[in-house]
């Protein structure tokens, strides 16, 4: 499974994870609609977009990028301006960018340093987040993803643990579900049945992984 796809079923099921994670409240997901935008007579898609349905909000495009890329901010102003060329927005915008750490983030800035001092585009470092269980579950689900083997065991039975304890049973399922799947990325010489008998999760529904 690609971390992309991942980070795209994430937001597409749980778009609160992503305002926490950029400090807003999580209802602020409630004016929002999560989409992949491809943009017209071009080869560009952007991934992450979430529209607001209030026109006093901003758009957010989201860059989720876990290899290095020398021409990503270049790239991903480009496709914000072509699309706000094309579409016409009347609100503003704000661009996110998620690296699992500083080490990937290689992209000169000279070209656009402006955006990045003004906050307009902001960058995330999810191994910098903090300790898993000091964290939203939200956001530490987000973190699994980042955590070495070794710590990742230990994270994920402590955010199962947490989760079981949610007291909305669907939001409980899907969240196990979502922790389920990130297991099979991170151990892929494990059987799906290994994973869920080492983490308890053999009550589960199998999760498609992509």
């Amino acid at each position: 499974m690609k971390t992309d796809s991942i980070f795209y079923r994430l937001f597409q099921e749980f778009p609160s994870i992503f305002f926490e994670l950029i400090g807003n409240p999580p209802e602020a997901a409630n004016t929002y609609q999560f989409a992949s935008v491809e943009i017209k007579q071009t080869a560009f898609r952007i991934d992450g977009v979430f529209l607001p349905t209030q026109e006093d909000n901003p758009i957010y495009f989201v860059e989720v990028q876990f290899q290095s890329d020398t021409e990503l901010y270049s790239r991903l102003v480009s496709e914000i301006f072509l699309y706000l060329r094309q579409n016409k927005p009347r609100g503003t915008w704000r661009g996110v960018v998620i690296y699992p750490n500083r080490n990937i983030d290689t992209s000169d800035t000279k070209d656009c340093h402006e955006f990045f001092t003004s906050q307009r585009i902001s960058r995330i470092y999810l191994n910098e987040l903090g300790e898993a269980a000091s964290l939203p579950i939200g956001i530490a689900t987000i973190k699994l993803v980042v955590e070495d083997e070794d710590t990742a065991i230990i994270a994920a039975r402590e955010l199962i643990n947490r989760t079981k304890q949610a007291e909305n049973l669907q939001l409980q399922q899907q969240l196990l579900e979502f922790i389920e799947t990130i297991l099979v990325y991170k151990f892929p010489k494990m059987s799906r049945e290994e994973i869920e008998g080492m983490f308890g999760l053999s009550e589960l529904k199998q999760t498609r992984v992509y």
